[in-house]
């Protein structure tokens, strides 16, 4: 049913009868009158729905948390629901940028979030962030000198805690390979030409390749960025299947791919099973290092829930608790290692493999040399 309002008389449609404003305006009182009546209805109904929710949550105060994609075990949250009687409300990011453009693009309402550094270092400098009050982490101890040392963009935590630090690294089908360099190398034997694939990302490729010729993950010097990419354009493209840092733990599983670039639970997860894996599969991050990451809780400027963002840092740096998070993913306690004591798990690598990676830092204004950089190695 329609009706051309503003106009002396009105069609009404289906039958060709026009009739006068006065008998169109009755009908049209009737029409509204039934119309309110049902959104009354249909509003004290959803209404009743969703107050049935609201009084099972009475009482209880929420937590936002913004977060990588299955980063935090739900029996994680679900214990610290529990004990304080909170819900925790949890939206995820696959990266960094598109968490990062969220938040600037007017995504609000969050109170953590888990950036790598270069974004703590990004995020601090544009006032997105609540200082930390360390005095309500006492677990923030637990936190190991070593990660601190690596967390340049923050050592002090006066503005982020250490959430994980690890690395990608290299997973190898031992059933298909039996001969090949433990090192970023592995990526320049022909033999295996179209059976392998390396992560589309900028900072872990380029961050590789220069680490390999001896420079910084972070170079801004356009003459070692020059050989990083001469590197990865006529050693390593030349054998790869592609750049893939989607579904390049899928294609390792399925065997698509004999040698892989990427994260370890990624992989491990794909696989499936330790047996299967220790079988098939050998992970390592090559000894010369490679590009690291140390993702960090933060607490966003403007958060309702300050207290209970520092509540959910201590709770998750519980030794025990912490150990929880790295048997799932099959970490090493590196951030935390108390909590190696709790694990029972045995972690696909070691803390130890890390101590010659280097962490990824806020390029600032040579970020536009290294975009301009990949754009080049894609198209090649």
């Amino acid at each position: 049913m329609g009706f051309l309002l503003g106009k002396a008389v009105i069609k009404m449609p289906g039958n060709g009868n026009v009739y006068s404003a006065g008998f169109a305006a009755g009908i049209m009182k009737k029409f509204v009158l039934v119309f309110l009546v049902f959104c009354l209805f249909a509003g004290i109904t959803g209404c009743s729905d969703s107050g049935s929710s609201e009084t099972a949550d009475s009482g209880k105060r929420k937590l936002y948390l913004f977060n990588w994609t299955y980063y935090t075990p739900d029996s994680v949250i679900q214990k610290f629901e529990e004990e304080f009687n909170v819900d925790v409300v949890y939206d995820s990011y696959p990266s960094n940028e598109e968490m990062f453009a969220k938040l600037r693009g007017g995504g609000s309402g969050y109170d953590l979030v888990i950036p790598s550094g270069d974004y703590v270092t990004i995020m601090k400098k544009l006032g997105m962030l609540e200082p930390i009050d360390l005095n309500k982490i006492p677990n923030a101890a637990n936190i190991s000198s070593f990660t601190l040392e690596k967390a340049t963009f923050d050592p002090e935590m006066e503005y982020s805690v250490p959430y994980y630090m690890g690395a990608a690294g290299i997973a190898v089908n031992k059933t298909k390979v039996s001969d090949y360099n433990r090192d970023w190398s592995i990526f320049e034997d022909e033999m295996y030409k179209d059976r392998m694939v390396m992560l589309n990302d900028v900072r872990e490729v380029l961050g590789d390749a220069l680490i390999h010729l001896g420079y910084s993950a972070n170079s801004k010097n356009p003459e070692e960025l020059k050989a990083a990419e001469d590197l990865v354009v006529n050693k390593w493209k030349p054998n790869l299947v592609k750049f893939d840092a989607e579904s390049f733990a899928k294609g390792f599983a399925s065997g698509e791919y004999w040698i892989a670039h990427g994260y370890s639970e990624g992989f491990f997860q794909e696989i499936g099973s330790r047996e299967k894996w220790n079988e098939t599969v050998d992970f390592f991050i090559p000894q010369e290092g490679g590009a690291m990451y140390i993702d960090c809780f933060c607490i966003l400027k403007g958060s309702k829930n300050v207290d209970l963002a520092h509540e959910f840092i201590n709770f998750f740096h519980r030794p025990e608790i912490y150990a929880e998070f790295l048997d799932y993913f099959k970490f090493p306690a590196t951030v935390n290692p108390g909590a190696a004591a709790y694990m029972k798990e045995e972690p696909v690598y070691t803390a130890e493999a890390l101590v010659n990676c280097q962490i990824k830092e806020d390029l600032a204004e040579a970020l536009p040399m290294y975009s301009q950089t990949w754009e080049r190695i894609r198209l090649y």
